[in-house]
């Protein structure tokens, strides 16, 4: 099928982004999409769950998957994230491999040996190359070239120094199904308003909060008021102990008032439009364990 501005096909598909924890998916996205849609963090393990990042290109749409980095840990919410991203794979067209070029290829061997004889052809995007001198990159290429037999594409590539979207786009459109785009161009993403603003105040405790606290919290969004100039956004975070309250809270309120005006900042950023940000914090024993409180956090097996 053809587009009718454009006499190249149609295409459109699902591309799924893996790599281990931190390898840079969600800054990627965020950079290919233009919009601060995906959390990131310098903390591993930040993304718990898929999200649907929707970028067009000529006559392609793109729907990109960030998920969460693929590890091997026995805690029942870390189960779930290794989950979400083998269904990610599963569900794709297409698969970006981002492979940091400080790593060895141990981790992309992992994914092969994971992916046994799966016929979803998959390009390694190698990534952070700003952080290395060029000759290092060059003997990182060389290392991948043993593999090329099961890759489409190798690409080295750096957000920081500005990488071309339009090449990198151009080679993933390639290797997409001919067939209509399934979404509204417009949207950016799938994911509901409640969702984005959820993962911003994660991302804005993550970064203002050290140790276990990121990973033994989360955020329930109670309800949204909105308007054309505001945003009225009543949300609960969520701990696991009453020592982790009180260092979420801080003292004289420090702490939480902090999380709560960076997260405002880049929810109204994203929003374009004036937030008020109402944040609460709650204590519930070992949510991160019992299946039945992952489901209530959108967590579903």
């Amino acid at each position: 099928m053809k587009n009718e501005n454009d006499e190249a096909p149609m295409r459109s598909g699902f591309v799924a982004v893996v790599g281990r924890p931190n390898a840079g998916k969600s800054t990627l996205l965020n950079h290919l999409v233009g919009e601060k849609l995906a959390m990131v963090s310098k903390k591993a393990q930040a993304t718990r769950k898929r999200m649907n990042i929707i970028v067009m290109h000529g006559s392609a749409q793109i729907i990109f998957v960030d998920t969460p980095g693929i590890h091997e840990k026995e805690k029942l919410l870390n189960q779930f994230m290794l989950e979400e991203a083998l269904k990610a794979i599963g569900d794709s067209d297409l698969i970006l491999f981002l492979a940091p070029v400080t790593d060895d290829t141990t981790e992309y061997e992992n994914f092969l040996d994971r992916m046994g004889g799966s016929k979803i052809p998959h390009i390694i995007l190698l990534t952070k190359v700003d952080q290395v001198p060029q000759a290092r990159v060059l003997a990182r290429l060389g290392e991948y070239q043993k593999f090329q037999e099961h890759f489409e594409a190798l690409i080295p590539f750096s957000v920081k120094k500005g990488g071309s979207k339009a090449q990198l786009l151009d080679v993933i459109a390639r290797h997409l199904p001919e067939h209509p785009w399934l979404y509204d161009p417009d949207m950016l993403t799938t994911d509901t308003i409640r969702d984005i603003y959820r993962e911003l105040i994660r991302e804005s405790i993550f970064e203002n909060l050290s140790d276990e606290i990121p990973y033994e919290s989360d955020v329930l969004i109670d309800r949204i008021e909105e308007s054309e100039k505001m945003d009225r956004v009543f949300a609960t975070i969520v701990v696991e102990k009453p020592t982790q309250k009180g260092i979420m809270v801080g003292q004289r309120g420090e702490t939480i008032r902090r999380v709560g005006t960076d997260a405002r900042k880049i929810m109204e950023h994203f929003a374009q439009k004036k937030i008020y940000l109402d944040l609460h914090v709650a204590i519930k024993r070992g949510w991160s364990k019992n299946r039945k409180d992952l489901e209530e956090f959108g967590y579903t097996f």
